[in-house]
């Protein structure tokens, strides 16, 4: 599309600076991105943290350089709708061969929505839904490369795909690797290789995925009709040296790589619909929303869940209610019966002895959506000024949003306007979980309940709130935390025991007799209103008793401070290859010819 020689000379600049705005957002994050190999390759496992935490605020800081420099050179404020309407026309254009143009358009609307009032925001001013296509955008580099085993053999092309990354940190013993894959692999499938078809391929994503201590092969195997696609991670052992750590094949457990528990990959890509495409055909459970989110485009992830939400109010017809389960301090919560997620509100009075406001509350959701979730806490999307169909919400629902929250709420004759609010991925309570469940659903739970703190411990997170209802369970069993009003940091806490009594009244006394700072933990008192049920307390004394003492905690404080920074798995320690053989080490160079024996049939 070329842009018309009569458009306003205001426009198209306007145009060409949101254009230049974007760019130099996307050329920031993909350097950012691109920095992760060297990070996995020095073990750099800090700066690869310090990465993820930077990038996450790369976009903002670009929204407002542009919106400023809009407001220097163009007087944004004072523009007429005509001129914003010609700029859109000519963004569309500035669009036609660009390789993210959906990252774009939705940079259009970040800046755009922030210049103006709500009113504007509707099809004639910002892009509601995609103009440019992102089908078959061609990449430099290629979104995948393309392995043919079946006359080099499967352990050559294994070689190949692993040599074609590039690592010069040599791997231990990558024969040996090799063998375990293949064995896990053909156990996969019922300790049967398949016929093979013609068109037997292996297609593997260009860039590896980057996350905590591991880079991550994602692809998948073609062979005629049937694809299995498989993730393999890469770590290092204790002498700095790689190694395959496992290879995933159930679609499932590559999907929970992409949990919305869990850090954002770093990924260095040209093309990124091409990427989140690839993966969906893997992955068809999983959104693009979601996967857009995981691979660190937190706003295109967004843009695209509230279109997803959109479409579904305009094809179902229940009614918002108060989320089922006990009422939070803090946050009023609700759902959609027929949407798996929940929206939450901050009140604007906290009831009980909450000691925090709305900035801290604020301040604590940022904190965790910088922070490695280690698979135990919930990604919340943010968002302001959202409008809901005034005709959804239950008569209940709007009764206790104006009484708890009512500088949250605008309404109008057809809708009412949520100013500010959290989303996430909806779950089961871990209180109602525990309340329905079977006896062995209840020990595997608070096994779970247990390791899920562990695991935010050893992250440097205290929950503050340990009590059930502050969990939940998600479809494969995992208990995750959600409720982040009271998390502190683990090193800013002071985990004390308590101390004996010297009297009979200090002993019976309801109130603590000795002093009690704002940060002081007293983890002997967690027992007392989490282990009324006999199950659970059987259970939780079994495999968890030790959080019940201060030195476990004092143990992970000085972990944390000394700098170590442990390991998480988001797959089962049982998968991992055994690591006791070894070889010489040996260093993979992309075209280096490999003397392999080539198996039977090509496997």
């Amino acid at each position: 599309m070329r842009i018309p020689e009569e458009s306003n000379p205001v426009a198209r600049d306007i145009a060409q600076a949101l254009v230049d705005g974007f760019d130099k957002h996307y050329s920031l994050f993909r350097a950012s991105s691109a920095r992760s190999r060297a990070w996995f390759e020095e073990g750099d496992w800090a700066g690869m943290q310090q990465g993820i935490r930077d990038r996450i605020q790369f976009y903002d800081d670009r929204v407002e350089e542009t919106i400023q420099r809009l407001r220097t050179e163009f007087h944004a404020d004072l523009l007429d709708d005509d001129i914003w309407q010609q700029a859109k026309f000519n963004y569309i254009g500035l669009l036609t061969n660009h390789r993210q143009p959906e990252l774009a358009e939705t940079f259009f609307n970040s800046v755009f929505c922030r210049v103006l009032h709500r009113d504007y925001f509707n099809n004639d001013f910002i892009f509601v839904r995609p103009a440019i296509s992102t089908e078959y955008l061609e990449s430099d580099p290629p979104t995948y490369r393309s392995y043919y085993p079946a006359t080099a053999g499967i352990r050559a092309t294994i070689e190949r795909i692993v040599a074609d990354f590039g690592w010069q940190r040599p791997f231990a013993d990558l024969r040996h690797d090799i063998v375990c894959l293949l064995r896990m692999a053909k156990d996969f499938l019922g300790g049967q290789w398949p016929r093979l078809e013609a068109n037997y391929q292996i297609q593997v994503l260009y860039s590896a995925f980057y996350r905590n201590k591991s880079g991550y092969i994602i692809g998948k195997v073609i062979n005629g009709g049937q694809s299995w696609p498989f993730a393999i991670p890469v770590r290092h052992d204790d002498d700095g040296l790689l190694y395959l750590d496992t290879i995933l094949l159930e679609v499932w457990r590559i999907g929970i790589l992409f949990s919305f528990s869990r850090a954002y990959f770093l990924v260095d890509m040209a093309v990124p619909s091409a990427y989140v495409r690839f993966l969906r055909s893997m992955l068809p459970m999983k959104s693009s929303a979601e996967l857009y989110t995981m691979l660190g485009l937190g706003k295109q992830g967004k843009n695209i869940f509230y279109r997803d939400f959109m479409h579904h109010l305009q094809y179902s017809d229940d009614h918002f209610v108060v989320a089922p389960g006990i009422r939070g301090l803090v946050m009023l919560v609700f759902v959609l019966p027929s949407f798996p997620y929940v929206f939450k509100i901050i009140k604007d009075v906290f009831g009980g002895t909450k000691e925090v406001d709305r900035a801290t509350v604020k301040q604590k959701y940022l904190l965790v959506k910088h922070h490695d979730r280690v698979g135990r806490m919930a990604d919340t999307l943010e968002f302001s000024n959202v409008a809901f169909p005034r005709g959804r919400f239950d008569q209940a629902l709007l009764d206790e949003i104006r009484r708890l929250a009512p500088s949250m709420l605008e309404e109008d004759d057809d809708q009412i306007i949520i100013k500010h609010l959290y989303i996430e991925r909806r779950m089961k309570p871990l209180n109602i979980y525990l309340d329905e469940a079977a006896d062995e659903q209840k020990i595997e739970a608070v096994r779970e309940y247990g390791n899920a703190i562990k695991d935010l411990a050893t992250a440097n997170i205290f929950p503050g709130d340990m009590l059930f209802k502050n969990f939940g369970v998600t479809r494969y069993g995992r208990v995750v935390f959600y409720d982040y009003d009271e998390i502190e940091y683990m090193t800013d806490c002071c985990f004390r025991d308590i101390p004996e009594a010297q009297t009979p009244e200090q002993e019976m006394a309801a109130e603590p007799w000795y002093p009690v700072a704002r940060n002081d933990v007293f983890p002997e008192e967690f027992g007392r209103f989490l282990l009324g049920d006999p199950v659970v307390r059987r259970t939780f004394l079994h495999y968890h008793r030790d959080l019940l003492t201060p030195q476990f905690w004092r143990e992970k404080q000085d972990r944390i401070r000394a700098g170590i920074l442990d390991d998480f798995f988001p797959y089962p320690e049982e998968m991992r290859f055994s690591r006791q053989r070894r070889r010489r080490p040996m260093t993979v160079s992309p075209g280096a010819e490999v003397a392999v024996p080539v198996l039977e049939g090509g496997k």
